[in-house]
Parts: C-alpha cells; structure tokens; sequence
C-alpha cells in the first residue's frame, strides 16, 4: 500500500492509527490506495496497535541544575494531574560533550521499545535537528532547547531577552562598563544570553567585554571568573546565571569589593537562594516549573489529538534587588 500511494509505512500507520500529521494530498493518495487494493483494516489489531500506555519518556540532557529541576518538577506535576507514568533517562555531559548522539539514540529507541505514549526530549545543546532528522513522528515528540530547529512540538527559554533586557537594566542605572561573566560556551543558554548581552551593548554604542571561562553552570566557575577579572575595567556584571553570580561575588569580595558599593551584577534563573545572597541578587526570573507544565500539556494534547503546538516560550522577569544601584564612578 505504501508503495503504491508512494508514501513510508509510518506514513501509512499514522493515516490508520491518527496520531501524527498527514498532509490532505497525502491522505487522499492513501485512500486511493485502499481503494485499488481493496484493503479492508483488521480492527482487532488497529485496537491493540492505537492502545496507550499512559507513560510518557523524558530525556534530559547536560548536567543536572536549578533549571533542569524546574522542567522536570513541571513535568511530573502536569503528567501526575493527567494520571500519566513518566519515565526518566539523564545524559550527563561533560563541556566538550563528544559523541553525545549516539548515546542520545539508544534512549530514544529504549523509549520507543517501551511503547511509550510520547517523549519530552530536554537538550542545552545544539544539533538536536541533526538527532531528528529521521524521526518518524509514530511517536508524539516535543523538544525542550533554547535553538530547537522547528516552530513546531517544542518549548523553551528566552536567554537571549534575559541577556538583553539584564544589560539594559544595567546602562539605566548610568553603568558603561559592563562585564559579562558568561556561562559554558558549548551550552545554547551560555550562547544566547551572551548574544542578548552583545546586542544590548551594541544598541547603547557601548563596548562589549566578555570574561569566557566557566566550564559549567556552577559556583565554582563563577569565583575562577572572579579571581581573573579587573575590577578597575567595569562598573557592572551580567552573570549567566545566580550560581556564576555567586561564585563571582564571593572571589571580589575576598579581593576587597562588594556589591552594589563598589559594582552591581545582575544574575539570570532567580533561584530561591537568590533572595537570601549577601547582597540579595537582582536577576531575571525563568519559570522553569511553567515550562515544564506547558510541555507536558502540549505532547499531551498532541497524543490524544494529533496535532502539533506551536512552539512555546517562557519570557523572562526582571526581579530587581539590592545587587544593583546606580553607577558610582564618574
């Protein structure tokens, strides 16, 4: 029949089962088919075939953070209210993250194996495109990334409105020399917060100056920045996120300088712990959890449905505390 309408089986298979888009020439291409052949469906088997599951995989990907908690805790809350089984598999990569698809296939075919409803797939990396490319869409997928490749069946972020709107909440505040402390570079949030923070400083005429050498998303990164950086070249910080913010933080005031007297520094995530730094951490607020719930709810509807959402954005709040003031210097 396939070959006939000059379509994949799992073209076929979504025109029989409905879940998954045809396009209506295809669909009339298929019924021809049946039509010429005289193909009558088992409806026995079509039942066992459409069966759901009520579980739903989960892959994410890169080290586990404030972030990737969010999603997840989203996730669970969304699929606990549907009465819908997630099952969970974490890629842990390192910052080069080398050979990442091959290990990335094998969940995905694990999952399949499963005979799982649908897939969230959580990825801080790019090429997941590439990953995709032949995926048959038997199984609903929606893709959780800052870059996804497609308007459709995905979700994320927006580091690069976090950089932008951060850096601009700076030069209001008077400051001109601004210094991004910028997360790991092979990370699309490390990326598009720095690409945020670069256009705002080109929209102001301003000169940009990055400090690239976090490895990862953590404290540690941020303090190595901070033992590296010259307080005599900027009057503000844009960190990639509050744990880089911290680390940072503490190195300059181990050297002598302390937020917001001597600079202001603004952070991205507005982890809990933010409110309770020393000072309290101005930041832009993602709400992780919201993104969580929102993908689940998009894959769940596409499961019961069919259709693919458009793709979904978290926009991020600037939540203004007392790591920043105006600019002290002349």
């Amino acid at each position: 029949m396939g070959r006939l309408a000059n379509v994949s089986t799992q073209t076929v298979s979504r025109y029989f089962t409905g879940v998954g888009y045809v396009r209506t020439e295809t669909r009339d291409r298929i019924a021809a088919a049946i039509d010429e052949l005289g193909y009558v469906p088992n409806q026995s088997a079509r039942t066992l075939r459409t069966s759901r599951t009520n579980s739903v995989g989960v892959l994410t990907m890169g080290a586990f953070s404030y972030g990737s908690a969010g999603v997840l805790t989203g996730l669970g809350l969304a699929a606990r209210e549907a009465d819908v089984t997630l099952t969970i598999a974490a890629l842990d990569l390192d910052f080069e993250a080398k050979n990442w698809e091959v290990e990335a296939r094998r969940a995905l075919t694990h999952f399949k194996s499963a005979q799982v409803d649908g897939i969230v797939l959580s990825t801080p990396l790019p090429g997941i495109e590439n990953l995709l490319a032949d995926w048959d869409e038997s199984t609903p997928l929606i893709t959780v990334s800052e870059l996804p490749g497609t308007d459709e069946g995905s979700a994320g972020t927006h580091s690069h409105a976090a950089g932008w709107e951060a850096t601009h909440h700076l030069i209001g505040l008077g400051h001109r020399d601004i210094l991004h402390v910028a997360g790991p570079a092979t990370r699309n949030e490390g990326h598009e917060r720095e690409r945020g923070y670069r256009d705002a400083m080109q929209s102001a005429g301003l000169s940009p100056r990055v400090l690239n050498v976090a490895k990862d998303w953590s404290s540690i990164s941020g303090y190595r920045a901070g033992e590296l950086a010259d307080p005599a070249t900027f009057t503000a910080v844009f960190a990639a996120n509050d744990e880089i913010a911290l680390g940072f933080m503490s190195a300059l005031e181990r050297r002598g300088f302390r937020a917001p007297q001597d600079f202001s520094i603004v952070g991205v995530d507005d982890m809990p712990a933010a409110a309770f730094f020393s000072p309290p951490l101005t930041t832009m607020r993602l709400d992780f959890r919201a993104l969580g719930i929102a993908t689940f709810k998009m894959l769940h509807h596409q499961i019961l449905t069919g259709e693919r959402a458009q793709h979904y954005v978290v926009e991020p709040e600037l939540v203004i505390r007392n790591s920043t003031s105006a600019t002290q210097r002349p």
